[in-house]
């Protein structure tokens, strides 16, 4: 048994505990946190960078939303799975808070799959009107490379648009009393359903943003306009080359990735206040402090796009603040248990860390001329 984990049910077992007891047999209690977690990698952000990166380089960086993806699985389910072995979250762990708290994920689950699934359909649709060069595009996905110091500050926007560290503190929250294992054959179990999980969610989210670019890439990057970076700018240009409908798919998926990312966005947020300082955060609070960027980015006359993909920049240098504290919990095995992680999984986890952060210190020095 877990000495970390609660295994005491205040309430009457689901279906997802009663697949782990045996008494049936099913996936489908286990799908959704990862859903709600993949909607942060193609939330508004990714479609600036993506959109910028493929007019600008064509498909040269379509390998970076791949590499990115694979990045993403194993992060989140080291997140998916702290949650389950320990019963907290990251921030609750970092912290060691243990007054835990339950949250009623299932319909809200629904909602944002539905929204996924919008997404998807859209650019499906887009990649049947562009009609790309898969050939090429297969080449790119594998083949790393770069085109001058713009192509790696768009390379290091999308990692920040894919690996998003809100949510890898998030899907801890999402895990941690979803499904309540009541011994170690069931935390396996249901660590093993987890990783279904994820890895469908995540493969869902790296294919949106590869069609994403590919898209752009053929669409504007094949035609010229190499200057698309906006996403007004995208839509105005869509419907000349692909006719109206693409635009309305274009518009139709990007109004479902900011109602769902928002969702997303918010919740990340109050699972890290109360995580760090045990403590809910007023709704008008809350509100105000969100608009804020916004405010300065209109006052300031910015443009929303590039300030957009910086942003991404940004959240990139986030990326090792939550990953590394997951790498180094997820690896101790009194708080994980049974779940401990694997020494390839801890390999492969700090080659992710020092990569990121690799690309970054390399981005200052190309950015700035440092040395």
């Amino acid at each position: 048994m877990m000495a970390t984990r609660v295994e005491r049910l205040d309430r009457p077992p689901g279906s997802g505990e009663r697949v782990l007891r045996g008494d049936r047999k099913s996936i489908w209690p286990f799908l959704g946190p990862a859903f709600i977690a993949c909607v942060a990698y193609m939330d508004p952000g990714n479609f600036a960078t993506n959109i910028a990166g493929g007019a600008k380089f064509g498909f040269t960086l379509v390998w970076v939303i791949v590499a990115s993806s694979l990045m993403a699985m194993l992060i989140q389910t080291l997140s998916a799975k702290l949650g389950i072995a320990t019963g907290r979250n990251l921030p609750e762990v970092t912290f060691l808070i243990l007054g835990l708290q339950r949250y009623g994920f299932r319909p809200l689950e629904a909602v944002i799959a539905a929204f996924v699934g919008v997404i998807g359909v859209c650019y499906l649709g887009e990649l049947w009107l562009a009609h790309p060069p898969l050939g090429t595009v297969a080449k790119h996905a594998v083949v790393p490379d770069f085109q001058g110091n713009e192509s790696v500050l768009l390379a290091v926007g999308i990692i920040g648009a894919t690996v998003m560290p809100h949510v890898i503190y998030l899907h801890s929250a999402l895990t941690q009393h979803r499904i309540v294992p009541r011994n170690d054959d069931e935390a396996r179990t249901l660590y093993r359903y987890t990783r279904i999980d994820v890895l469908i969610a995540m493969t869902i989210a790296g294919l949106i943003n590869v069609a994403m670019l590919v898209v752009a890439a053929t669409v504007f990057f094949g035609s010229g306009l190499t200057h698309i970076e906006s996403l007004e700018g995208a839509h105005r240009t869509l419907e000349p080359i692909l006719g109206g409908a693409s635009s309305v798919l274009f518009a139709l998926a990007l109004t479902a990735s900011g109602l769902s990312s928002s969702t997303v966005g918010t919740m990340s947020g109050q699972v890290v206040m109360q995580g760090f300082i045990r403590r809910r955060i007023p709704l008008w609070v809350r509100r105000l402090v969100t608009m804020i960027p916004a405010f300065v980015v209109i006052g300031l006359g910015l443009d929303p796009s590039r300030t957009l993909v910086l942003s991404q920049v940004v959240l990139s240098f986030g990326i090792p603040f939550a990953l590394i504290p997951l790498v180094m919990f997820t690896s101790r095995r009194d708080l994980m248990g049974v779940l401990v992680n694997r020494r390839l999984t801890v390999a492969a986890a700090w080659a992710i860390a020092g990569l990121i952060s690799g690309l970054n210190v390399f981005l200052l020095v190309q950015t700035f001329g440092i040395g």
